[in-house]
């Protein structure tokens, strides 16, 4: 329990530190708060998203060695901006560079906070 707490709370410093770096990335309120919707957001679409999409897009992924998964990640980073009136992201690219640095940051952040859970 403790581990999937301090797991969300990576992933809500890391919106926040990438959200303040990218231009085309606008977090808007009360920050803190609007980056765990975020994050929230985030983690369901994942959840109940992100298999469908994979799913469904199997062959390209397969044809481009997975790296159209990062196109399937910035999409769903894009639907959640979409669905959060205080989270936009100006266009694709920038949602594709949020999704490629969310995951960057927040394994940084795991591996330090969790280095033996990593390698177990």
């Amino acid at each position: 329990m403790m581990y999937s707490i301090l797991e969300f709370l990576s992933t809500v410093v890391s919106i926040l530190i990438i959200g303040a770096i990218l231009p085309g990335i606008r977090i808007n309120g009360p920050t803190f708060w609007t980056a765990s919707l975020i994050a929230l957001v985030l983690a369901i679409l994942n959840f109940l998203v992100y298999p469908l999409l994979v799913i469904l897009t199997l062959p390209i992924t397969l044809v481009t060695f997975g790296l159209f998964l990062l196109v399937i990640n910035a999409l769903i980073i894009m639907f959640a901006a979409w669905i959060i009136p205080s989270f936009k992201v100006d266009n694709f690219w920038w949602a594709l560079l949020f999704s490629i640095l969310l995951s960057i940051v927040t394994l940084l952040f795991e591996l330090y906070l969790f280095p033996a859970a990593m390698f177990s």
